[in-house]
């Protein structure tokens, strides 16, 4: 039997797609953006590298662009959604629309944005002297072992007139849609920074924490911030694959551990530093900094545009009048831990590392009987 007649299955169009275009991977549980090896990308004519985080599912993957001084990238219009994330450097987007007119926006460190789908765009690095890095998160994967045609996804040129947003969204402007803390969404297209940008109140994650869900571009990728202030961590919690976390500001550690381990596996963040929790896999966050911890979050399927029942659940909730399982206890039947009902190994160890790190913990409201000499 030659080549040409042996069967093909358990084909992925993706990674086959990723090894043709000649792109560096890295694949890792936790990995440093800023020091992911890339190489020329003729197709975007760029320096880049893909990036697969073990655990990240079936459906999202991540891109780094490196754009040398003075760089630009091609011009490029594809059928699969990203979300950008600046990690260093000043530049603009240039965005076309449908009927032939332009909008542009500068961004600098820190910044997120995300490309109306199937527009005609290019990344411009406004600096002479310094590279500028994005990372973006895509949905890609599912998207080529979908259609596995890669001149279908390149070459379409269908125009999504109903995804352009109003003009204010891409100079910072964006409505904020309230549902219910934890769910209060901003829906934009670009955001200068995410360092800046005003958070709200979720109580039910405990310790004084903000977030903000984003609505990126009227698109399905999902994105949302969420921020730890000083002295102060995360409760527990679990859903469902594809989430790539990432440091905006501050540093600090997670710990995860599926259901029925005894041991954690503990992953040190900074910015740039980015990890995924596993499928169903427990995670907490933990600030050990002299600032506010912000991590971004992005995946595929959002708060608008679920992409699962699973997400749904964990999102929405399944009924009218749910908070979603991961804000709801698992007393209740969700997918958070309470801080009394965490392992008592966990505040303990957090209890060291503050006093390593010289800051003063300030959970006594939870743990009266622990204070933070100990």
């Amino acid at each position: 039997m030659n080549a040409q007649s042996q069967p093909r299955y358990g084909v992925d169009a993706y990674l086959d797609w990723v090894a043709a275009e000649g792109l560096p991977v890295t694949e890792h549980y936790g990995i440093d953006l800023f020091s992911v090896p890339t190489a020329m990308w003729p197709r975007y004519g760029v320096k880049a590298a893909a990036v697969h985080l073990a655990g990240r599912g079936d459906f999202a993957n991540m891109f780094v662009y490196d754009m040398g001084p003075g760089q630009s990238t091609s011009p490029q219009r594809h059928l699969y959604e990203e979300v950008i994330y600046v990690l260093e450097g000043h530049g603009s987007t240039q965005i076309e629309l449908a009927d032939g007119s332009k909008r542009s926006f500068e961004w600098g460190p820190k910044a997120l944005f995300a490309i109306p789908l199937n527009a005609k765009h290019r990344h411009f690095n406004g600096s002479g002297a310094e590279r500028a890095l994005l990372a973006s998160t895509t949905d890609l994967p599912l998207v080529m072992n979908t259609f596995h045609n890669e001149k279908f996804i390149f070459e379409t040129a269908f125009d999504f007139t109903d995804r352009t947003g109003r003009d204010g969204f891409y100079s910072g402007e964006g409505d904020l849609i309230t549902v219910r803390p934890g769910n209060h969404m901003w829906e934009t297209n670009f955001v200068p920074d995410l360092a800046a940008i005003e958070l709200k109140t979720w109580g039910d994650r405990g310790a004084g924490g903000t977030n903000i869900m984003f609505v990126l571009a009227d698109g399905m990728m999902h994105a949302h911030i969420s921020e730890m202030p000083v002295g102060t961590y995360k409760k527990g919690h679990k859903h469902g694959p594809g989430f790539h976390v990432m440091c905006v500001t501050g540093h600090g550690y997670s710990l995860l551990w599926n259901p029925g381990e005894q041991e954690f596996t503990r992953l040190d963040w900074k910015h740039g530093t980015v990890f995924p929790p596993a499928d169903q896999q427990f995670h907490q966050h933990f600030n050990l900094s002299q600032e506010p911890a912000r991590y971004l979050a992005t995946a595929i399927g959002g708060l608008r545009y679920p992409l699962t029942f699973a997400q749904r659940r964990s999102l929405l909730g399944v009924k009218p009048g749910d908070k979603g399982a991961v804000s709801t206890s698992q007393k209740e039947g969700g997918d958070q831990i309470e801080y009394e009902d965490q392992d008592p190994r966990i505040h303990p160890l957090w209890l060291s590392e503050m006093k390593k790190h010289g800051v003063e913990a300030k959970m006594q409201k939870y743990f009266p009987e622990q204070s933070a000499a100990e």
